[in-house]
């Protein structure tokens, strides 16, 4: 597949850390990350420009624990030491199909990861490498959602790509209810206006001050990803 073919040519995809533990529901789940390896490589292969910020979830989320009596700054900082285990397993599997993959965290840990700077994510991206983006933005409160969008942003993206466990953006939640309907194209400010979830508030906003659209699509479809990013109606389209 040559360039032309995309609409989008430089992507940053957010994934839940939930998505990685597949039906376990906690956790690590090998061969998950294998069907997310796979999914990746056709996009890296097609010559996206990629990023990736994965959540922690599946091992630990800030919010939870703070609800649970936790310190929140604490919980927080937890969740984004979640996020470059979840990051790390990303770049061995990826690495593993011949993808040259980077972690870059936003917390400082320079035996696991490098640290995130702007200009060398850049040189990364511009090279062909697939950059996972983990550490959330390095601060308590702020959620991955908002972490994937900065990044988005600061590697001048074409759209981000949240990646759910269902087909877009529904007017209720199509999983306890079955009358829910698909949307196809939203705005930014009906999003907000209806709390239909798709983002935190903060993320929303900045993608609307910005102009970034987000496509959101289920992961489990194989090939969503590229058929969004060549420009096929997949999921719903937030603009």
């Amino acid at each position: 597949m040559s360039l032309p073919d995309l609409k989008y040519r430089r992507a940053v995809v957010k994934l839940s850390g939930e998505s990685l533990a597949g039906r376990r529901g906690f956790g690590i789940d090998p061969p998950v990350i294998e069907e997310l390896t796979r999914e990746i490589r056709k996009v890296h292969r097609s010559g996206v420009r990629l990023g990736l910020v994965v959540g922690g979830g599946n091992i630990v989320r800030g919010t939870v624990a703070s609800e649970r009596g936790m310190d929140r700054v604490n919980a927080d900082y937890m969740g984004m030491l979640a996020t470059v285990i979840n990051a790390m397993a990303l770049q061995d599997m990826l690495e593993r199909s011949g993808v040259e993959t980077r972690v870059m965290s936003a917390i400082r840990m320079e035996a696991l990861a490098e640290p995130y700077i702007r200009r060398r994510a850049l040189r990364h991206i511009e090279k062909g490498r697939v950059v996972i983006f983990a550490g959330g933005t390095g601060n308590p409160y702020f959620s991955t959602d908002t972490a994937a969008v900065l990044r988005a942003i600061e590697m001048e993206a074409d759209v981000i790509l949240k990646a759910t466990r269902v087909d877009g953006v529904y007017t209720a939640d199509p999983e306890t209810d079955p009358s829910a309907d698909l949307i196809e194209e939203i705005s930014y400010l009906e999003v907000m206006t209806r709390e239909l979830g798709v983002m935190d508030s903060a993320a929303i906003s900045l993608c609307k001050d910005n102009g970034l659209p987000i496509v959101v699509l289920n992961i489990k479809r194989p090939g969503a990803i590229l058929a969004a990013l060549q420009g096929d109606r997949i999921g719903t389209l937030v603009e």
